[in-house]
């Protein structure tokens, strides 16, 4: 892999992006063969989902699922090809129940895009309606 072009501050501009619920303004900083792992899942990894437009369906599906889903508190830093941001995740389920809790994800990064996104969440009760 080659050394990352992308910044700590280009990395705040991905999770403004995930905060406005903006696909265009997230999927810019993906590259076209890039791998998700998300949160959770039945593998060690979680569910992986392959290239941008399974990955931007993943991200609007959980923006339609929780209309007030935001990444706050969020700080980055980038070393070579890795980079890693932490975050406070909250939103709202439809039956009124809310998620709030720390995460973080591990970036591989390729030509000032990601090629791989691993999330991780803590796993705390959901916070009654």
């Amino acid at each position: 892999m080659t050394t990352s072009q992308l910044t700590a501050a280009d990395l705040a501009a991905l999770f403004d992006a995930f905060n406005r619920h903006d696909i265009d303004g997230v999927m810019a900083w993906f590259a076209p063969d890039c791998v998700f792992n998300t949160i959770g899942g039945s593998e060690a990894w979680g569910t992986r989902i392959e290239g941008t437009q399974a990955i931007a369906a993943a991200f609007s599906g959980v923006w339609g699922a929780m209309k007030d889903a935001r990444w706050d508190h969020h700080s980055h830093f980038v070393h070579g090809d890795r980079a890693v941001s932490e975050w406070t995740f909250a939103g709202t389920n439809a039956d009124g129940t809310r998620v709030e809790a720390e995460g973080c994800d591990l970036f591989t990064l390729r030509d000032g895009k990601i090629v791989r996104k691993q999330a991780f969440r803590k796993n705390r009760p959901l916070i009654e309606a």
